[in-house]
């Protein structure tokens, strides 16, 4: 594909979806999940490590405002986390999961 057929990567002032840019979005990335009655969430203390339902190695979902967008693995920048997309869902996906 030629480069001048690729769409603009900056909106121009025109652009119906312009005003689009500018909304916030909350993505969280959930390493998992875990299920316990609530008898043992109060006997939980400092120090106490709950098992997720997820494997070291295995992807997480990424949400974009609570809606499953995509999965990645956890990696490490710097001294933060981050993510690295490894599979963005199509919208017929995001609706099953």
């Amino acid at each position: 594909m030629a480069e001048d057929s690729l769409p603009d990567k900056e909106p121009k002032p025109g652009d119906k979806v312009h005003a689009l840019y500018d909304v916030r979005v909350e993505i969280t990335a959930v390493l998992g999940t875990a299920d316990m009655p609530i008898s043992q969430i109060l006997k939980l203390g400092r120090g106490a490590v709950v098992e997720l339902n997820r494997s070291v190695g295995e992807n997480i979902d990424i949400h974009a405002n609570n809606r499953l967008v995509a999965r990645g693995e956890v990696v490490v920048v710097e001294d933060r986390l981050g993510v690295t997309l490894t599979e963005v869902l199509k919208i017929g996906q995001t609706l099953k999961s």
